[in-house]
């Protein structure tokens, strides 16, 4: 049992705020010293890596984590290792009664989060979980026979049914010292030791002059969304040569703002009647509560065909420099390029780019979608188990509620469309900046200077063809 000057700890992970975070309130409520830690788990089993962007996302989001505690009276612990042996440590260190945290929902998360209650329980220790990531949990959403939704639209339909999320908890205005009676203050890793950072080749300068990791910056980037494209969203998403989206991504991955904050921000700005694009909007955050739904039930999403029948799809093997023309930005299509580069120089890329970049791998160069996955985990600062997976096999048409197998998004049409006069291509594709708005879409046609820039990849009709032909064979159990 623990004793009258035993501390709390609070096990922060993919939730890096004081604002809405249950576990932390739950242990302010407690009245004991906080003891907050972070754990760099790599080791434990089925536990996925972060990938290079999402690590540089980590360090500066720990960094502004550690000097929000600092502000409230606390610090952060940090250790690496497995969470498990190092959360028994902790306990022996500090006397903790209580072990709290909010819920994850992947697959080798939740063993090793059930593994430590079950150490808990047989220790006589508290250990106690919160919803703090998601509006509604994995299957405490379900169909009539009380089965997971497969298909997003009924899902979100029902979402909205089951009422208004809670409202969001303030951060607390201190946190008792985790000074613990004669106990010495837990040690913690230097953050720089865990080398996060890139260093060769370090391409850090554009990720950190477009974003601002930590939880101000979310707050500050949902303002600017509620104060700018908010009410314009169900346009303004689509053109990726304007400020129109959220760009909340990322501060949702790693939990600097809640969905419940986010939500209830919503309301708060539009009151009563919301416009149809705030509706729309929200939609966007049911896709991320849907994709996490997918990734319960199905937890190797990452690695295995939602729809076991695509195991016998005839994925072609791109070579390495084809691969690497899509990775690079060097496919011939500006559209598509324009976003590769987008996305290594910046971790990010709009989405409706993400649809047509996805869409010429796995569609027009018949590469398995696995492939992209990976490349997109690696360089994506907003990359998260759910939605990069679930995301490339809607492409795919392997995943759950998935395109058509016939929609095959074709680059050229799609920048003319919504970016007719190449703003974005121009700020990405500097080879072909000075080609006329009708030539910049097909610099190969143009008969103009594009200085240096590929010829297409791929012949964009007979890919097309090719790829209809696949997937017709798949169809028909060819």
């Amino acid at each position: 049992m623990s004793s009258p000057a035993a501390t709390s700890i609070v096990w922060f992970r993919d939730d890096l705020r004081l604002d809405d975070n249950p576990a932390l309130v739950r242990a302010v409520e407690l009245g004991l010293p906080v003891t907050v830690v972070y754990i760099l788990d790599e080791e434990s089993e089925g536990i996925r890596p972060l990938g290079g962007a999402a690590r540089w996302w980590l360090h500066h989001s720990l960094s502004a984590l550690a000097a929000e505690l600092e502000l409230a009276g606390s610090s952060l612990v940090l250790r690496r290792g497995p969470a498990a042996r190092i959360i028994r440590d902790l306990v022996h260190e500090t006397g903790a009664g209580h072990i709290l945290w909010n819920r994850r929902y992947g697959g080798p998360e939740r063993a090793v989060d059930a593994s430590i209650k079950e150490w808990a329980e047989a220790a006589g220790i508290e250990a106690a979980s919160f919803q703090g990531s998601l509006l509604f949990e994995p299957l405490s959403i379900t169909t009539g026979g009380g089965g997971p939704y497969r298909v997003f639209t009924p899902f979100w339909r029902a979402c909205l049914a089951a009422g208004e999320p809670r409202l969001p908890f303030d951060a607390p205005a201190a946190l008792p010292s985790p000074a613990v009676g004669r106990r010495k203050h837990p040690h913690s890793d230097a953050l720089e030791s865990w080398s996060l950072l890139p260093v060769s080749p370090d391409w850090s300068k554009g990720l950190a002059e477009t974003w601002e990791p930590g939880e101000a910056g979310a707050h500050g980037r949902l303002k600017d969304f509620l104060d700018g494209p908010a009410e314009e969203y169900g346009t303004g998403r689509d053109v990726p040569g304007i400020d129109g989206t959220s760009r909340l991504s990322p501060h949702l991955r790693f939990g600097e703002v809640s969905p419940f904050r986010v939500w209830h921000a919503l309301r708060q700005r539009f009151p009563g009647q919301a416009p149809a694009d705030v509706g729309i909007f929200r939609s966007e955050i049911g896709w991320r509560e849907f994709c996490w739904q997918l990734l319960f039930v199905n937890p190797q999403l990452a690695t295995r065909n939602y729809r076991p029948e695509f195991d016998r799809f005839a994925w072609e093997e791109p070579s390495k420099a084809e691969l690497g023309a899509w990775q690079q930005g060097r496919t011939g299509y500006p559209l598509v390029d324009a976003g590769m580069r987008q996305l290594w120089r910046t971790g990010w890329m709009h989405n409706r780019v993400r649809m047509a970049a996805a869409s010429f791998l796995v569609k027009n160069m018949l590469a398995d979608w696995r492939l992209g996955e990976q490349w997109f985990w690696d360089t994506l600062v907003d990359a998260d188990a759910a939605s990069n997976p679930a995301n490339w096999q809607w492409v795919a048409g392997s995943g759950a509620d998935a395109s058509p197998y016939f929609r095959i998004f074709n680059p050229v049409t799609q920048s003319k469309k919504f970016d007719p006069d190449g703003r974005y291509l121009r700020q990405y594709v500097p080879e072909i900046a000075a080609l006329s708005d009708k030539a910049i879409h097909e610099p190969w046609k143009s008969g103009e200077a594009a200085g240096g820039y590929p010829p297409p990849l791929v012949s964009l009709p007979e890919s097309r063809e090719r790829a209809l032909e696949t997937y017709q064979r798949l169809k028909d159990g060819r």
